[in-house]
């Protein structure tokens, strides 16, 4: 986390054009852990421009050049797991296991598959007398969420670099620390200057300039629907490809030949990982009405189950969520069902 008060543009570490720092918070402490400086505007035009320059070239390189590069990353990224880990654990609280077993190597999945996928993808294909290319398309904007910071960086970058284009990635604000390790990963692996882009942010502004900039061809945003609402609009007036997975509850639907032993379990589990902080958490269990009893019975086992601790004990199951904000509304979710701080036993923060 070196470089948390800089922004990565056209292969340099620069300082933003406005100096100021924003506090990080480690949600399991409550404690300001580091600071970062954030992007604004002009920020933002220069690596667009980054990027807009870069993309000539780099849209030109081979599939063996770009199979190379993101084999680099692949290796400097597994080089840097200790570093992914702690910055896990410190910017979201996730408990240790969480962020070495999941958190980490969701990313280098995604890494993974990107080579996997361009090792055999056909960039000509025949239709009858008709030859079609597919080229890169551009520049693309990359807005990524808190919630599974390196999976939806490296679900974005990895498939962008092997496609050829160039980028310009925005994390969430309340997780800058891994993209920041991240950008190190990718200059480390020798990408080339302008092709990746960093910027910082604390609020909308940033997020506004990059969606609606004329030289930006493609954005690819995660978040709530509400903000995708604003990114569609924002790109609208450009006429840019828009790609976007947004928020929601996943209903879960068990009928009533199923195994509910094992149903209830498993999805009990899968709202709970992350702090049930996925977008595919199955939060809407819908069972038939006279096996409500029973369902409630296991998924309250599976609740006992888990153990609130220190995120650095290997004991530790469950962490906190991510930020105030985001406690608060999990508290006004079912406010007449719930009482006290809402805080787990023994626990006065976090």
């Amino acid at each position: 986390m070196q470089h948390l008060h800089h922004l990565y543009i056209d292969g340099r570490w620069v300082s933003p054009e406005t100096p100021r720092l924003v506090d990080l918070i480690n949600p399991a402490t409550e404690a300001v852990f580091a600071t970062f400086a954030p992007s604004d505007v002009g920020d933002v035009n220069r690596a667009i421009a980054a990027a807009r320059q870069a993309f000539g070239a780099y849209a030109q390189t081979t599939r063996r050049e770009r199979l190379d590069l993101l084999r680099a990353i692949v290796d400097r990224y597994r080089r840097r797991t200790d570093d992914l880990v702690e910055a896990a654990l410190l910017e979201m609280g996730a408990p240790l296991t969480l962020a070495r077993e999941r958190q980490v190597p969701a990313g280098l999945i995604h890494l993974q598959q990107s080579i996997k996928s361009l090792e055999t993808y056909q960039f000509d294909t025949v239709l009858g007398s008709t030859l079609i290319t597919r080229e890169p398309i551009g520049v693309c904007g990359l807005i990524t969420p808190w919630n599974w910071p390196l999976l939806q960086i490296a679900c974005k970058v990895g498939p962008a670099l092997a496609a050829g284009c160039t980028m310009i990635l925005k994390p969430s604000e309340l997780a800058p620390a891994s993209a920041s390790i991240f950008a190190e990963i990718l200059h480390e692996a020798g990408v080339p200057p302008g092709v990746f882009n960093l910027i910082q942010c604390d609020g909308p502004t940033v997020g506004q300039a990059l969606v609606s900039h004329p030289d930006v061809d493609m954005v690819s945003f995660t978040g709530s629907t509400h903000t995708g609402i604003v990114v569609a609009k924002a790109a609208a007036d450009t006429l840019k490809r828009v790609h976007q997975e947004l928020g929601g509850k996943s209903p879960n639907i068990l009928l009533d030949d199923a195994s509910f032993a094992t149903a209830v379990r498993h999805g009990a589990y899968a709202c709970f990982a992350n702090s049930g902080q996925s977008c595919d958490a199955p939060t809407r269990l819908l069972v038939p009405a006279h096996r409500q009893p029973e369902a409630a019975a296991i998924a309250k086992s599976i609740a006992e189950e888990l153990v609130v601790g220190e995120p650095r004990s290997l004991l530790t199951t469950l962490g906190p969520v991510a930020n105030k904000a985001q406690f608060a509304r999990v508290q006004s979710t079912h406010p007449r069902k719930t009482a006290g701080s809402g805080l787990a036993r023994r626990w006065d923060r976090g």
